[in-house]
């Protein structure tokens, strides 16, 4: 058995993963974050406003360059596991947060070469368990970036030291705190499908926790409940269509940490503050989204970089 000695992860940079996507596969990630029939710009390729969602390239840590369904379970056990840290039961793992910076608007289809890079930036732990955050970066042939991504996860019950650790490298934007003064600049009500996981896992996230109720009953959610990322993107359309006018090259960079499950079917509300200006002539805004149906808050800590536009006439 490897020593372990978390600081020996941080740094750890994985083999590269072969990604890749297509029209179609856009198509049908706009309709897993519950783009609608009249959302032109995201779901009907022959419209002049068609373009990726930029929140796509959330999808390729899981779907890499696959076309079909995959084994999740040994997707996910079949990655390299870094120096120094002990063995986590996925059964025990939680997504806990998740942001993106866009660098360049995705092209339509990638053909080949395109991969994403990682390295474990951060390891943190406590009494509860151990936080692992990983940046990956989406580079085409040439090496040039297009997006970077900071992903954490939260292996509940996994000991190392058994006290409390933190070692970073890097890490994403924070959230500033939400104005107590003042009712939200804009309020966005959607409503997810009792198929919308049905749906989003044909991105690449075939966990079974998402469509098989034994499973979720298992895990003490009292069944399938939605992907976090599936929900990520319901907060990422609410900001841009409030904020951005619904164009999709609008939004620069978004980021939200998990707090609460939804399950397919729950509405959704999300609300947003405007708090200053953001890099590169963007407005950045803080955000919460609440299932109407828990009240429960489910992305918390959200914050966004986006290009103020008004709301463009489909």
């Amino acid at each position: 058995m490897s020593e372990i000695d978390l600081g020996k992860a941080v740094g750890h940079q994985d083999p590269d993963i072969p990604v890749a996507w297509n029209q179609r596969d856009l198509i049908l990630y706009a309709l897993g974050i519950g783009a609608k029939k009249d959302d032109h710009s995201l779901v009907n390729e022959l419209d002049n406003s068609w373009a990726p969602f930029p929140t796509y390239p959330v999808v390729l840590m899981l779907k890499g360059a696959d076309q079909d369904v995959i084994d999740f379970k040994t997707r996910v056990g079949g990655k390299n596991k870094a120096p120094g840290l002990p063995r986590f039961d996925p059964n025990r793992t939680i997504h806990a947060t998740q942001s993106i910076q866009i660098l360049k608007p995705l092209p339509a289809v990638s053909g080949q070469g395109w991969k994403l890079k990682r390295r474990i930036v951060a390891v943190s732990e406590n009494k509860s368990g151990i936080i692992l955050e990983s940046e990956f970066t989406l580079i085409d042939p040439n090496g040039i970036p297009y997006a970077k991504l900071y992903s954490s996860s939260f292996n509940l019950g996994a000991k190392a030291t058994g006290g409390k650790f933190t070692k970073r490298i890097a890490g994403a934007p924070q959230a500033k705190p939400i104005p107590k003064d003042r009712q939200p600049d804009w309020v966005v009500k959607d409503q997810t499908t009792p198929e919308q996981a049905v749906i989003y896992r044909l991105s690449g996230d075939y966990n079974g926790l998402h469509i098989d109720p034994r499973i979720g009953k298992a895990a003490g959610f009292g069944g399938v409940i939605l992907h976090g990322l599936s929900t990520f993107g319901f907060g990422a359309r609410a900001v841009l269509s409030a904020v951005g006018g619904g164009n999709p090259n609008a939004l620069k960079y978004f980021g939200v940490r998990f707090t609460s499950p939804v399950k397919p079917g729950d509405a959704l509300e999300t609300s947003i503050w405007e708090v200053g200006p953001g890099p590169e002539g963007t407005t950045e805004v803080t955000f919460v989204t609440k299932n109407l149906t828990t009240g429960k808050i489910v992305l918390g800590a959200g914050v966004a970089y986006v290009k103020k536009q008004e709301k463009s006439k489909l």
